[in-house]
């Protein structure tokens, strides 16, 4: 049977209208959405400003209500090619069962983002089986291996990963697959609800932060355990930045680190992973087209995109 991917979206080339929008924590100030703007108009991009994205409310970009009010305005106009979320944070979650997901559905569009984006990347894909978009979010500055892979993505429509030469083979082997995952952390959170994305034949890319391994292990296991990761095809790990070492007492020979705990996951699971991709909390990150069929070759060290 052949791997059914999501359905694409069209590129978003000159002239494209991109709302930009903060569905999670708030901004610094301003000065986050004039590079966001500066950024765009560098695409040849017109570009909208949700209504509330300054509006800070304690850890949120603002409340729940008006968080979903500019989500919800921006994927009903028509008029709007894109959404560009602004930041990670925290959020998406509390906001998930409000989203007009048939307004996504009538006019598929994409939507860019990481970390906390993560859960808006999952519950787009499994309410509408749209192609989102891992990316760096609006208000950071692109560099430049960023922004090839981003246009590769966005604009032109071609395979935006490729070769990964700084990763590591955990476990050897190729896989086809549909991309899934994003933050960890938050795919994890999203287990036993509506919007946890289907992993079946998907190839889980994953990444996190500020956590320690003893964590990450543990999100593993609980999607271990609550069988969401019985039919995966392979993992391509990203960084985990700023994720403390083994931190258990007394002899160094017992201590362990990331790669041993993907190694169990993925040999347990019979699967390829390899670890290390240009994918996560750094400058240097590939655009993921999550939903997107692509293939794992552990040989090369390539993680490509299908283009439909």
């Amino acid at each position: 049977m052949p791997i059914r991917g999501f359905a694409h979206v069209q590129t978003t080339g000159a002239g494209a209208r991109v709302a930009f929008v903060a569905p999670s924590g708030p901004l610094k100030d301003r000065c986050d959405v004039e590079t966001a703007l500066e950024t765009a108009r560098s695409f040849g991009w017109e570009t909208t400003v949700g209504e509330h994205v300054l509006a800070r409310y304690s850890y949120f970009a603002a409340k729940d209500a008006d968080r979903i009010a500019d989500m919800n305005a921006a994927l009903r106009d028509d008029s709007v090619d894109a959404i560009w979320c602004l930041r990670g944070g925290y959020g998406v979650m509390r906001i998930l069962e409000h989203l007009d997901y048939d307004a996504a559905r009538r006019h598929p569009k994409p939507v860019m983002g990481y970390s906390d984006i993560s859960g808006l990347h999952a519950a787009m894909g499994r309410a509408c089986e749209i192609v989102t978009y891992h990316s760096p979010n609006a208000r950071t500055p692109l560099t430049p291996f960023a922004r090839t892979s981003f246009e590769r993505a966005l604009i032109q429509g071609e395979d935006p990963c490729g070769a990964a030469s700084g990763a590591r083979v955990i476990r050897a082997g190729r896989a086809r697959g549909r991309l899934a995952g994003g933050n960890l952390s938050l795919v994890s959170s999203l287990a036993g609800t509506p919007y946890f994305p289907d992993l079946d034949g998907a190839i889980l890319v994953i990444e996190d932060t500020n956590e320690g391994l003893y964590r990450i292990d543990r999100m593993l296991t609980q999607l271990s355990l609550a069988g969401e990761l019985s039919g995966l095809a392979g993992i391509a790990f990203g960084y985990c930045t700023s994720c403390d070492a083994d931190e258990s007492p007394g002899d160094t020979r017992e201590s362990r680190t990331l790669d041993d705990v993907l190694a169990e996951f993925a040999g347990t699971l019979n699967i390829p992973c390899i670890a290390g991709i240009p994918m996560g909390h750094v400058d240097d990150q590939w655009t993921i087209p999550l939903g997107a069929i692509a293939t794992l070759d552990t040989d090369s060290l390539t993680l490509h995109v299908e283009q439909s």
